[in-house]
C-alpha cells in the first residue's frame, strides 16, 4: 500500500479555503504546487442523459495517477474539507452520476493511455491486459486484436472508459457466458477517498477490490485494471429471429443461454413500431425482410426479436453454418423470420457505433436520454413486460427496449453490484433497458419532466411488486438507495466509512450526503 500526501500543507489549506468559499471564485486557472486545477468546463456539467447539469467549482485534468492521489489526500487530510470529487470518464451517465455540484470533477480521459498486453504461455497460462482507467474500451479492442486477443465480456457501446464501466458492472450479450466485465478483472489499482494508492485483487486487499467493482465510484478511483483476455475470433455469425409471442421469445432466449459451448452472444429487443425496428437494424448489415403489422392505436401489435452470435475462428473441423442450423432447429421463431450475416469480429463489437453515426447525421444523438435499466427476476419478467407495455404508447415511443437473460452464477456476490433478491434456485434473471430518447424540438421541459416522473413511478412499482433493481440508475433520496441495496446496505455503508470516511467521492450518485460539502453550505 502506498501513501501519497501533498508536499505543501500550505497549498492544501489555500485550496480548501478557496473551494469552501460561498462565492463563485474561479476566474482563471489556479496553481496549487504540483496540482493545476482549472476553471469548470462545459463538459464537466454535461452527460449523455442531458437531464442534470450540476456545475463543479473546478476541474482536474490529471497527467498521472499521482495527481489524483495528491488531490484526494489533501482533501482527506484536512478537517476543513467541504469539497466533493467525482471521476468523469466518457460522460455517458444519464442522471449526473459523474457530476460534482460545487466540487471538483476529475477528467479521467486526460490520463495518458497506458496499455500492456500479456499473452499466455502454455496451456495453463492466461492472457490479460493492464490498462489505465481512463482508456476507452474501443482502444482496448484495437490494441488487443493486434495480438489476436480480446476481452471476454463487453458493453454494447465501446466508447466508454474502463474505470467507468467497472464502477457499474459492464454488461452485454456475452454476460450470460462470462459474467459482467467486473467478473473478468484480475487486479485493480485504486486511489481511495483518503488518497491512498492501492493495488488490490481477490487475494490482496480484497475488501477494496470487491468494493470498487460495481461500487458506483463511492470507494476509490480506478487508475489501472488488469482484464482477462481470450483468443479473438476472425468472424461472427450474427443471427436475428422474430417472434409474435413473448413466452416463446423468452423460452428461446433461455434455450440459447443454456448452450454456452455453442452460443457466444445473446440479446433481444421489443419491436414496438417502425422506428424501433429501423433503429435496431442500422448496424445489422443483412437484408431483413420483416414487415410486421403493428395494428392500430386502439389495438397495437407488439413483436420481439432475438439476436445471437456464434464466433467463427475459421477452424477446419468446425462448420459454423451447421452449428447455427443445429441451434435454430431447436427454436420456435416466426416462420421464415430468421436472418443471418457474417461480419468481422471488430465490426460486430462496433455495431452500436453505426447507430450513433446515423443518429448524429439526423441531429438526434445530442438529445435527452431518460433511460431506465433494470434487473428483473425471471419469475416477474412477464408481469414486468405487461407493466411496461401498458405504460408506454407505441405511437409515441422513440428509442429501443432491450431485454435478454443473464445468469446469476456468473456474478460475484462479494462485489458491490446489486441484483434482485430471489431464491437461490432461480439462476436466470433479465436485464431490461428502456432506451428512450426525447428530442427537445418536440419534447419541452414539461414533457421531459412528465417522462421522468412516469419513469420514477414505474421503477418504484417494479421494485415493490416484482423485486426489480435499477442498473445504472438514479434514486430520488438516500432512503431510496437504502431500499435499493436492501440487506446489503450495511456492508456498502461500512465499506464507505472504511475507504472514503470523509464522504468525498461520488456525490452525483446521491447515495451519501457529505454534511460539510460546499453545495450543502450554499443551500
Amino acid at each position: 500500500m502506498e501513501f501519497i500526501f501533498l508536499c505543501s500543507r500550505v497549498n492544501a489549506l489555500i485550496l480548501l479555503l478557496t473551494l469552501c468559499s460561498p462565492y463563485k471564485f474561479i476566474q482563471s486557472p489556479m496553481d496549487f504546487g504540483p496540482l493545476n486545477l482549472l476553471q469548470t468546463t462545459h463538459e464537466a456539467s454535461l452527460d449523455f442523459g442531458r437531464i442534470v447539469f450540476n456545475t463543479p467549482s473546478a476541474v482536474l485534468k490529471p497527467q498521472s495517477k499521482t495527481d489524483i492521489a495528491l488531490l484526494l489526500s489533501s482533501l482527506s487530510a484536512s478537517s476543513l474539507s467541504r469539497v466533493t470529487v467525482s471521476a468523469r470518464g466518457a460522460g455517458h451517465s444519464i442522471h449526473g452520476q459523474a457530476q460534482a455540484l460545487d466540487g471538483i470533477v476529475v477528467e479521467m480521459e486526460s490520463l495518458p493511455v497506458e496499455m500492456e498486453i500479456h499473452k499466455r504461455k502454455g496451456e495453463d497460462g492466461i492472457s490479460f491486459v493492464d490498462v489505465s482507467g481512463g482508456a476507452l474500451w474501443i482502444e482496448v479492442l484495437k490494441e488487443s486484436l493486434k495480438f489476436g486477443l480480446a476481452p471476454r465480456s463487453w458493453t454494447d457501446y465501446l466508447y466508454l472508459t474502463v474505470g467507468g464501466t467497472l464502477s457499474n458492472a459492464g454488461i452485454s450479450g456475452q454476460t450470460f457466458k462470462f459474467g459482467p466485465q467486473i467478473s473478468n478483472v484480475l487486479q485493480l489499482e485504486i486511489v481511495t477517498g483518503q488518497g491512498e494508492l492501492v493495488t488490490c485483487s481477490r487475494t490482496e486487499n480484497s475488501e477494496l477490490f470487491y468494493s470498487v467493482l460495481g461500487g458506483l465510484g463511492q470507494f476509490g478511483i480506478i487508475t489501472k485494471a488488469r482484464i482477462l483476455l481470450q483468443d479473438a475470433p476472425e468472424k461472427v455469425k450474427w443471427i436475428r429471429a422474430f417472434y409474435d409471442d413473448f413466452d416463446t421469445f423468452t423460452k428461446d432466449q433461455e434455450l440459447l443461454v443454456s448452450m454456452p459451448d455453442l452460443v457466444d452472444y445473446v440479446e433481444g429487443f421489443i419491436v414496438l413500431n417502425e422506428q424501433s425496428l429501423h433503429s435496431s437494424s442500422v448496424g445489422f448489415p443483412g437484408n431483413v425482410g420483416f414487415t410486421p403489422d403493428f395494428g392500430t392505436r386502439e389495438k397495437p401489435k407488439v413483436y420481439y426479436c432475438i439476436e445471437f452470435g456464434v464466433h467463427d475462428y475459421q477452424l477446419e473441423h468446425m462448420n459454423i453454418d451447421e452449428v447455427v442450423r443445429d441451434i435454430s432447429r431447436q427454436m420456435s421463431y416466426m416462420q421464415s423470420q430468421l436472418y443471418s450475416v457474417d461480419v468481422s469480429y471488430f465490426d460486430f463489437l462496433e455495431r452500436v457505433r453505426m447507430e450513433e453515426l446515423s443518429l448524429r447525421r439526423q441531429g438526434l444523438w445530442d438529445v435527452h436520454h431518460p433511460w431506465l435499466n433494470m434487473f428483473v427476476p425471471k419469475s416477474g419478467i412477464v408481469e414486468f413486460k405487461d407493466l411496461l407495455t401498458e405504460s408506454i404508447s407505441p405511437d409515441d415511443f422513440m428509442g429501443l427496449i432491450l431485454i435478454y437473460p443473464l445468469l446469476r452464477d456468473k456474478w460475484d456476490g462479494n462485489m458491490s453490484a446489486v441484483l434482485p433478491e430471489v431464491g437461490s434456485t432461480d439462476q436466470v434473471m433479465y436485464v431490461v433497458g428502456v432506451l428512450q430518447s426525447a428530442n427537445p424540438d418536440t419534447c419541452n421541459h414539461r414533457c421531459l419532466h412528465d417522462l421522468l416522473q412516469h419513469q420514477c413511478s414505474f421503477a418504484q412499482t417494479a421494485h415493490d411488486q416484482i423485486g426489480a433493481k435499477q442498473y445504472l440508475g438514479h434514486q430520488p433520496s438516500p432512503l431510496h438507495w437504502r431500499s435499493h441495496f436492501g440487506r446489503r446496505w450495511d456492508q456498502f455503508a461500512r465499506r464507505k466509512s472504511q475507504f472514503d470516511p470523509n464522504y468525498i467521492l461520488g456525490p452525483g450518485q446521491g447515495i451519501f450526503t457529505n454534511p460539510h460539502s460546499a453545495s450543502s453550505a450554499l443551500r
